[in-house]
């Protein structure tokens, strides 16, 4: 645990010892702003960030890979991977500390979206609800996508290459369940694959926390593929330490 802990700290102390975590906190927060509040959000005339949270999953799509992309291929361009696991911690262990240590980023990055909140409230009464288990499915969905980047780091030296590979298959779980897709699929092949791949879609599961309800099994699907990225993660890096 003691292992897990300073790699934490380390990672997490790395990302604001350069300019990496403020430039992604301000890109972020613009975008997030701009989209809200675009036009369409006062002529509705209702205080609501729906708008906000639907454009998370696309926001995260980029922003997420971003910060993925130099968890492992960092590590293994300048070998200094090798170093990392002279240290008294297993694989797991520096896995996790380096998920969490970027997940803890990306929940900054949340949480300093909060003047929205105030904002919305000040121009109407909102449901609270909608906007608590938003904030919950973008923790939880930026944590499916941080899994994803984590492998796709691990198993390529090269960052660049990590992050398109990232947003490729974020991109294919993201869309997996869109009605283009899914039409596509029914008609080619059975309705029965159709269904299938609608139940593997992140949007899906995330649109249905948006409605202000969280359910057990949208819960226990971030979370199973959030571990088995991770899992994926860990064996990559055993089997790379054996090679």
């Amino acid at each position: 645990m003691d292992g897990l802990i300073s790699i934490y700290k380390r990672e997490l102390k790395g990302y604001f010892a350069t300019p990496v975590a403020y430039v992604f906190l301000v890109i972020f927060l613009f975008f997030c702003g701009f989209l809200s509040f675009q036009s369409g959000f006062f002529e509705a005339g209702q205080a609501t960030l729906r708008q906000f949270f639907d454009h998370m999953p696309m926001l995260f799509l980029f922003f997420v890979p971003a910060i993925a992309m130099r968890l492992w291929a960092e590590e293994r361009r300048t070998n200094s991977i090798e170093q990392l696991f002279t240290l008294p911690l297993t694989t797991t262990q520096a896995v996790l500390a380096k998920f969490l240590a970027a997940l803890t980023v990306l929940a900054l990055a949340l949480f300093l979206t909060f003047p929205m909140v105030i904002t919305v409230a000040y121009l109407g009464d909102p449901d609270p609800g909608p906007i608590i288990t938003g904030y919950i499915g973008s923790l939880l969905l930026a944590g499916v996508y941080l899994a994803i980047g984590s492998f796709f780091s691990a198993a390529t030296k090269n960052q660049v290459i990590a992050f398109i590979l990232s947003i490729v298959a974020c991109g294919l779980f993201l869309y997996a369940g869109s009605p283009n897709v899914l039409r596509l699929l029914a008609g080619t092949f059975s309705s029965g694959l159709a269904e299938a791949m609608e139940t593997l879609s992140i949007r899906t599961r995330f649109e249905a926390v948006l409605r202000g309800v969280i359910e057990l099994r949208d819960i226990f699907f971030f979370v199973l593929l959030t571990a088995g990225w991770l899992s994926a993660s860990i064996l990559l890096i055993e089997e790379r330490k054996a090679a």
